[in-house]
């Protein structure tokens, strides 16, 4: 093969002779959940989008109340958990993705892959916690810092 052709699509790189590599395709099961995750997002988002700023009162209504309002139930609080840990793994995919176009050190991309992960997982656990142990009326907090629905201490 000469300089200025292609190889066919599913011709093996490297050494046609090599054994192929068994075991779990990473790259395979990223792209595939890419374009899942991408399509679940749209939908989340565009319902979040639609319940939070076309329904009702619109952009007005959203204030410490109509969160805690939503957050009282569990299906929005699902809903937002699944929106937030499939917007944050499929943007940390991306970029995983990015860093391993652009970056040639392998201990460099390395190092990169973990942080972006590491930060990945730890905003999904504080967001997790964020949504499920939110309280709009903590007890002991002084009445002039709670929102009206709140019963007086």
């Amino acid at each position: 093969m000469t300089a200025d052709t292609l190889a066919a699509p599913r011709s093996p790189h490297g050494d046609p002779a090599a054994p192929r590599r068994k075991g779990l395709n990473l790259e395979k099961w990223g792209w595939v959940f890419m374009r899942g995750s991408g399509v679940l997002l749209v939908v989340l988002i565009f319902g979040h989008l639609f319940v939070n700023l076309i329904l009702g009162e619109g952009v007005r209504q959203i204030d410490f109340a109509f969160v805690a309002g939503k957050y009282a139930t569990p299906f929005w609080q699902w809903w937002d958990v699944i929106m937030l840990w499939l917007a944050l793994i499929h943007g940390t995919n991306g970029m995983r993705t990015i860093v391993n176009d652009y970056v040639g050190h392998n201990g460099t991309r390395r190092t990169l892959i973990w942080a972006l992960w590491i930060v990945a997982a730890f905003l999904i656990l504080l967001g997790t916690l964020v949504v499920f142990t939110f309280d709009p009326c903590p007890a002991g907090s002084p009445a002039d810092l709670l929102p009206s629905f709140c019963p007086a201490p």
